[in-house]
């Protein structure tokens, strides 16, 4: 109760930038209480202890958008209005993420080799099939572009199912990829110092920088589409699920709303393929 009462649900769509150190804090106290209490299971249960914080703002959120698609029939409006909880749920997964990059680069390395220990293999076996398609060959860049569609849908796929089934329970599976968002760039950030320490004798503030910079780009461009798709699937599978609760499914707005975000996460998810393929490699080799 103590969390999430911290954070005013009625009008974080009005201080958006609230939610930022929403997820820094609800992150750092997983992350820690994860680690302490079950070390052994420190990483699922650190993303659990994050969703357990975070659900309650998020249903009482939804339900709102909810009631908004009976209230007013100007499609334009409403989708005004879920633009604003797009924008507080980006800030609260910047905030996540910024706490889980931090705690990874300055955390003792046995400490995150145990917290970060399902990540790094998450990590490990996406980055296997792409070694096997370049050791196959015959790929080109759109066969890595269907890949990467084929994967972001299935993401896509589950959070509209368990948003429809739990309400908010797209929220476990974006807190699970920021977290191993989180654990890639700061292996990349500890890679590239290590690099700099190297080469230089020490890692100074000015490469640091540059290093951490380098890594949110490399990520982040494609990115914040991705997850910006994921969040618009979950509001729109949330928005159904609180309606059939509610028997407001007799309802068309509600549907036509959701099916309209349900295309915009779509065509959101496409354009951050489009980018991870084409530009994301020309700017970071």
């Amino acid at each position: 109760m103590v969390l999430e009462s911290l954070f005013n649900p009625f009008k974080v769509k009005k201080r958006p930038w609230e939610m930022f150190m929403a997820g820094f804090i609800y992150s750092v106290v997983g992350l820690f209480l994860g680690y302490f209490v079950f070390r052994e299971i420190a990483g699922i249960l650190m993303v659990f202890l994050i969703v357990i914080a975070t659900v309650p703002l998020l249903y009482v959120t939804i339900k709102n958008e909810e009631e908004l698609d009976l209230k007013y029939d100007k499609e334009f409006f409403l989708l005004k209005e879920h633009s604003k909880v797009l924008i507080f749920l980006m800030f609260m997964f910047l905030g996540s993420t910024l706490a889980l990059v931090l705690a990874y680069v300055f955390l003792p390395q046995p400490m995150t080799d145990t917290i970060f220990s399902l990540q790094k293999q998450a990590i490990v076996n996406i980055n296997q099939n792409i070694i096997e398609q370049h050791v196959t060959g015959n790929f080109t860049r759109f066969d890595v572009f269907t890949r990467i569609i084929i994967n972001n849908f299935k993401v896509l796929f589950f959070c509209l199912i368990f948003s429809f089934l739990y309400g908010t329970g797209a929220v476990f599976i974006l807190t699970w990829n920021t977290s191993v968002i989180a654990t890639a760039m700061g292996s990349f950030i500890k890679i590239e110092l290590a690099k700099t320490a190297s080469l230089v004798g020490f890692p100074s503030i000015a490469a640091y920088f540059g290093v951490a910079t380098s890594s949110f780009l490399r990520y982040m461009t494609h990115g914040l589409f991705e997850i910006a798709s994921y969040f618009i699937a979950g509001l729109a599978g949330g928005i159904i699920s609180i309606a059939i609760i509610k028997h407001n499914f007799q309802e068309d707005r509600v549907f036509v709303d959701a099916l309209d975000l349900i295309l915009i996460s779509i065509g959101m998810l496409v354009a951050a393929g489009l980018i991870e393929t084409y530009i994301t490699p020309l700017l970071f080799v």
